[in-house]
This record gives C-alpha cells, sequence and structure tokens, in this order.
C-alpha cells in the first residue's frame, strides 16, 4: 500500500462517512456521485501531496474546514453539489497552484473574497448556485483569463457596471447605487463582452437620474396637451356663437 497515489471510486453508490485515516501519499482523490453524508474530515486536508480532491455530487454539509489551505500541492478542489455552508475560507489563499475550483450549487453564503482573482493559474471557476451576497469582486481582465465561469443564481449578488460593463451576462443582475442587485436579474448564461459602447456603460445612479428626470416631464407635457385642448375648444366655441348671430 506504501505506493498507492490514487483513489477513484466515483459513482460506486458509496454511502456513509468520510473515512478519518488516508494514506499520506495520496495525489488523488475522486469519491465524486456517491451517497456520502457528513462533513469533511479534517485528516483529508492533511495530505500534502494531493493534487486532485472531487468530492461533488455527494450529501456533504457543515462548513468547508479552514485547513484545506493546508492541501499546498492542490490544483483541482472540485465540492460541487452537496450541502455546504458558511463562507468560503480565507486558507484557500494559501493555494496559489489551483487551476479548478468548483464550489456550485452548495449552500455557501458571506462574501466572495477578493484573494480569488489574485489566483493567477485559475481556469475554472464555479460559484453558481449559493447564497452568496455583496459585489463581485473581479474585473473584466480576471474573467476573460477564465475559461469557465460561472456565478449566477445567487440572488443577492451583484456586479459593478462600472467595472464590467453592461453587455455582460452572468447570471446575476447589476449593483445600484447602494451596491445592492438591481431586479430581476439577468439571463442565466454566463459570457463577457468588452464591446460595449459608452452609453451602456452608464451606471445605475445615471439611469436613476434619467427616470426621475423623464418622470415629470412627461406629466408636464400631458398637462400641456390639456391646456390646448380646452383653449382650442374656447376659441371653437366662441367663433361658433358669433357665425351663429
Amino acid at each position: 500500500m506504501k505506493f498507492l497515489h490514487s483513489v477513484t471510486l466515483s459513482q460506486t453508490n458509496l454511502s456513509g462517512y468520510l473515512p478519518k485515516h488516508w494514506h499520506p501519499n495520496l495525489t488523488f482523490v475522486d469519491l465524486s456521485g456517491n451517497h456520502l453524508k457528513g462533513k469533511i474530515p479534517l485528516s483529508l486536508t492533511r495530505l500534502e501531496n494531493l493534487a486532485h480532491l472531487n468530492l461533488s455530487s455527494n450529501s456533504l454539509n457543515e462548513t468547508i474546514p479552514s485547513t484545506i489551505g493546508d492541501l499546498t500541492s492542490l490544483q483541482n478542489l472540485s465540492l460541487a453539489s452537496n450541502s455546504l455552508s458558511g463562507p468560503i475560507p480565507d486558507s484557500l489563499a494559501a493555494l496559489p497552484g489551483l487551476v479548478h475550483l468548483d464550489l456550485g450549487s452548495n449552500q455557501l453564503n458571506g462574501t466572495i473574497p477578493n484573494f480569488i482573482r489574485d489566483m493567477k493559474k485559475l481556469k475554472h471557476l464555479n460559484l453558481a448556485s449559493n447564497n452568496f451576497h455583496g459585489v463581485l469582486p473581479f474585473n473584466a481582465t480576471f474573467i476573460k483569463g477564465l475559461e469557465v465561469f460561472k456565478v449566477g443564481e445567487n440572488s443577492n449578488l451583484c456586479y459593478n457596471r462600472s467595472t464590467l460593463g453592461s453587455k455582460v451576462k452572468l447570471g446575476i443582475a447589476p449593483c445600484d447605487r447602494h451596491g445592492l442587485p438591481m431586479s430581476p436579474p439577468p439571463a442565466k448564461d454566463s459570457s463577457f463582452d468588452d464591446s460595449s459602447d459608452s452609453s451602456d456603460d452608464e451606471d445605475y445612479s445615471n439611469v436613476e437620474e434619467k427616470k426621475h428626470h423623464s418622470g415629470p416631464s412627461k406629466v408636464v407635457l400631458g398637462v400641456a396637451i390639456g391646456l390646448s385642448s380646452i383653449v382650442f375648444l374656447i376659441v371653437f366655441l366662441v367663433l361658433l356663437s358669433k357665425c351663429c348671430k
């Protein structure tokens, strides 16, 4: 067993809890698509040679352990489609070699940490279908550098139009002047188009200002038309009475 480096038991109807003891030489663990439950054991985060960890599509719960940052060789972390809760641990910042990060379809909350945009090797990022809130901390350069980026179906999350423009489709709403999501959010698909013109890049405060000014002008126009109609009717009646005489 001292030469054991890989464990692949995906979609094998495994049930129960993750084991507490792991072979220290493991570099690859794939237990996805099973019926595993409970929390991620701390012992799993002590595998200093582990490069690939896929526990997606199980029934794991509680929080992502803060010791996940001890997996300094990790390149692929897939925890999607579980019932994990709590924030993204700050210790993930200690994984500069991470290429694939999939945390989608959980119950994670809090704000999306800024350090993710500093992961230079990251190519796949899925944070969709969680309970994140606040302003998306990514700029256009970061998003365009990703091959896969999913962040939709986080109803309290929004993006800054002055940073990303208005033609970006992320499945979340742009922010208003208070940093809160406008409603309703746009389409679920994720795409990025940096060719938007300047008129599309105006922020929400300008839109609100236009709405504020356009409302009264329509009222004034309606009153003016009504008064003009009354004046015309009076003149018509006066002329008609003179003709009758």
